[in-house]
């Protein structure tokens, strides 16, 4: 039994690295150029370990929910997706004290695969996703703001708060931002860039690199080891047009 665990542990980086040979479960004829453009040709691996959550159709394509949760593997980098979208990429969390989780909200352009990607600490990318059906047109059209003059006086506006889960927190932050797309007509793409959240010592807890299909006023929700006690956790982020935000999170009770 111990040489068959053995050989089987032997095969397996040979098997993730003929990602050829590894028939898409979500049978998306995109995924070999998606896999190119975002794990370009590192090793992976189809994993239910990583799991996305977002309902099964999109009631609004402008705002489609999603989670991603990654069970019983140490990560480095968490890497949200879609196939079908114009621009793929969605998000990346790099959880450096932090659980290897993520939620938020982000514009779908047609029917597709939403995938999560978990680079391990083997360097082996762990790939799970979910199909969600949608009408489309999420990422091509205008946000409210555009229509609206006084969007400027709120740019960056965040509301958060922090509460305890267990020996971390659950930290949640809904910002002021039109996170343009640059694909309506007209109007240049405008979103959140780079942010990351940070302890009260100035240790940085997560980093979060997000993208145009990002939803409009976005809401982004992490799980953090240790609590925000009575300085906070901060937040600090900058958007493309490289405008700075900075606000404080303090705790808000049990959630």
């Amino acid at each position: 039994m111990r040489r068959l665990v053995l050989a089987l542990l032997i095969l397996l980086p040979a098997a993730a690295g003929r990602a050829e040979d590894m028939a898409d479960p979500l049978g998306s004829p995109l995924w070999p150029d998606i896999r190119a453009q975002v794990l370009g040709k590192d090793a992976y691996v189809f994993d239910a370990r990583v799991e996305v959550t977002a309902p099964a159709s999109a009631e609004n394509s402008a705002q489609l929910p999603v989670a991603v949760r990654v069970h019983g593997l140490s990560v480095r980098q968490i890497v949200l997706f879609a196939d079908y979208n114009p621009i793929p990429r969605i998000l990346a969390l790099r959880p450096l004290d932090a659980e290897p989780y993520v939620a938020t909200r982000f514009k779908i352009n047609m029917a597709s695969p939403v995938r999560a990607a978990a680079l391990a600490e083997d360097g082996l990318w762990h790939v799970g996703g979910v199909w969600v059906d949608a009408a489309g047109g999420g990422c091509t059209v205008a946000s409210a703001a555009s229509a609206d003059a006084a969007w400027q006086s709120r740019l960056g506006e965040t509301a958060s708060r922090a509460w305890a889960k267990g020996k971390g927190s659950r930290v949640r932050l809904h910002m002021i931002h039109p996170m343009d797309t640059g694909l309506a007509a007209g109007i240049p793409a405008f979103y959140l860039e780079k942010s990351r959240i940070s302890a009260a010592d100035g240790k940085v807890l997560a980093e979060l690199e997000t993208f145009e299909p990002v939803s409009e006023n976005p809401i982004l929700t992490l799980e953090v080891r240790g609590r925000a006690g009575p300085g906070g956790f901060r937040f600090e982020g900058r958007d493309n047009n490289g405008n700075l935000f900075q606000s404080r999170i303090q705790e808000g009770g049990p959630g």
